[in-house]
Formats: structure tokens, sequence, C-alpha cells
């Protein structure tokens, strides 16, 4: 890649968070995320939810990462919580939605990680599994706390996903939560053992591809954020 390096905003959390001597509400996302960006080429930006600018904003940026993080309010899809579910998380699901809106309304690069494919489902009228092991009977996708699962992926050959990774994939999983009712628009183009869908595209984008798993977990494979990278140039077109 030549010239300037593209201009990647990356979605955060708004968390308590300690530093120093100090305890406050922080806005951050986890180094992994920042690495993967800047190695694949890119150059990486925090997005931390606010209440408005999301249509000002991407107009600035080359690409849009949405980031792992807590559950979708079920609200956004018509749903009752689960008891599972996570508490909702108001100012970032709509501030995502926003980015994400506008993202697709400037045909940006998109790519969404674990709860960032979940958001694109939603965006797209889709649904979610609220706690997956009720339908597997295992917790298979997420075994203990803030540890990752290495789990095979069979991937549609003829996607983008399946010309980025080739056909199968070992990946790391940290979900409960998964896409039930495929949103309009988008292809599920990767499944689980269990078929649990791993990934969805928009294949009338450019780039708009999430993923069920953290692949910015697994540093020795830079392969999916280099084609987001790569599309994100203003000299590319495609990945």
């Amino acid at each position: 890649m030549t010239g300037r390096r593209p201009l990647v905003g990356i979605t955060g959390y708004l968390s308590e968070a300690a530093w120093g001597v100090w305890r406050q509400p922080a806005a951050l996302i986890p180094q992994l995320y920042v690495d993967a960006v800047t190695r694949a080429g890119g150059t990486a930006v925090l997005l931390p939810p606010q209440s408005d600018g999301a249509t000002d904003l991407v107009a600035r940026l080359d690409g849009l990462l949405l980031a792992g993080g807590p559950d979708i309010g079920p609200a956004r899809y018509g749903a009752e919580p689960h008891p599972r579910t996570d508490p909702p998380h108001e100012l970032r699901d709509a501030w995502e939605l926003a980015l994400l809106a506008a993202a697709l309304d400037r045909d940006l690069p998109v790519l969404g990680v674990c709860r960032g494919l979940q958001l694109l489902n939603v965006a797209h009228g889709g649904d979610l599994i609220q706690h997956l092991p009720d339908r597997t009977g295992d917790d298979g996708h997420q075994i203990a706390p803030a540890t990752y699962q290495q789990q095979a992926v069979t991937v549609r050959t003829d996607s983008r996903l399946g010309r980025i990774l080739g056909s199968t994939a070992k990946v790391p999983c940290y979900h409960h939560q998964a896409v039930g009712r495929v949103g309009a628009g988008l292809d599920a183009t990767a499944w689980s053992t269990d078929r649990s869908v791993e990934a969805l595209e928009r294949p009338d984008r450019r780039f708009v591809l999430g993923v069920q798993w953290h692949p910015e977990a697994d540093p020795a494979d830079l392969r999916l954020f280099e084609a987001f990278v790569r599309t994100s140039s203003r000299k590319e077109t495609s990945a």
C-alpha cells in the first residue's frame, strides 16, 4: 500500500475504568484492535459513544470497525430481554447504529467483530439468539470468563470471506449470543459445527462483513484486517 494510510474508526466502550489513582467512566477500546489495524496498514482512531455527530464523523473516515462488547438491547429487534442478556447500553447502541447507517450510505468499508456482526444484523431487520446455550445445549462458544475458545468454521467459498480465508478456518470465539433471523440484504457466509452463523456479508457494498469471532485475538493471522484496510484505502476499490 502506498500513499496515506487509511483512517479506520473503531467503536469503543463507555465503562468505568481505573488508572493511577483514578477510577472514572472512560471511553476505551482493547489495544488488540488498534494493533491489528495498524499492522494491517491503517491508522486507528477511537469513536467513543456520544449523542450526535455520526454522519459528519463518518465522512472523515476511510473505514469503520464495529468492535465487540456488551449485548445489544433486545428492544432494538423487538424482543423481551432474556435473563442472561446484559443490561442495555442505549447510548452505545444508538451511536453505533448511526455510524453504521452513515457508513452504508457512503459505501464505506465496514468490518464487524462479534457484537459488530450482531449490530449489522439488527440494523438490517434481523434478530438475535439471546443465549446460545439454550439452543446448542453447551457453552462451547464461551467456555469461561475472558477465555477465547478455538472453533472450526466452514466458509462459503464463493463469498468475500471465502476469498480471504478459504473454505475453513480455526478462529477464537467468545460469545453467548448469535444471529437468529438473518437481516434483509445480508448473506450468511460462515457457520460453526453446530450451524450457528459465524459471518454475514452485504454483497451490494464494497466491503460490509461481520464475523462472530475475534480476529484481533489472533495476531498471527491478519488476513481479514489486511483485506479490510486495503479496501479502506482511497486507492483501492475492492479487497
